[in-house]
């Protein structure tokens, strides 16, 4: 992961877990935020996979929540909080769905990790990812919204076919 791409994941990450939040108590809502970070991490590095292309999209922005937003119904959360807002504007609609992709499908997750190691990258292990890899029943339960693919599907829709298609064509089979 590149430095400049810290505030796109974290923005990002944040916004899958209010999005699809934990059933549970503060245990629970640390381990789906850790699978959301974990999955956001990924979909970052696949999509902005040089320091060129992470700078490039540090200064352009990252384009916000806001159709994220409308899309899973949660448009009026925040409206008029500037500071709630502000984070807000660094949330990457692609990574957001690239990450549904990869928390709704435990097939493609294993696929883009490894194509993240296969790319160079050191952090493309799967014991770097293993929340998202391979959740133990913990996992799972905690981040039971944020893997449900009926949830997912109208974020893990928008960009999919993207995803797959950075993923390679043999790859695409997975998805």
């Amino acid at each position: 992961m590149h430095a400049d791409l810290t505030s796109l994941i974290a923005a990002t990450a944040q916004w899958m877990s209010r999005a699809f939040p934990s059933g549970g108590g503060v245990m629970d809502s640390a381990l789906a935020h850790a699978q959301a970070h974990q999955a956001v991490t990924v979909a970052a590095s696949l999509r902005y996979p040089t320091p060129v292309d992470a700078a490039l999209v540090a200064v352009a922005g990252s384009g916000g929540s806001a159709r994220l937003d409308w899309i899973t119904g949660s448009d009026a959360v925040g409206a008029d909080d500037a500071e709630e807002y502000a984070w807000r504007t660094w949330v990457d609609e692609v990574v957001a769905s690239w990450a549904a992709c990869l928390l709704g499908d435990p097939e493609l997750a294993t696929t883009a990790v490894a194509a993240l190691h296969e790319d160079g990258h050191g952090e493309g292990t799967p014991s770097a990812f293993r929340r998202l890899v391979t959740p133990d029943e913990r996992d799972r339960r905690a981040g039971a919204l944020l893997r449900h693919p009926d949830l997912l599907e109208p974020v893990a829709r928008l960009h999919r076919s993207d995803l797959l298609t950075r993923l390679g064509p043999s790859r695409a089979m997975t998805g």
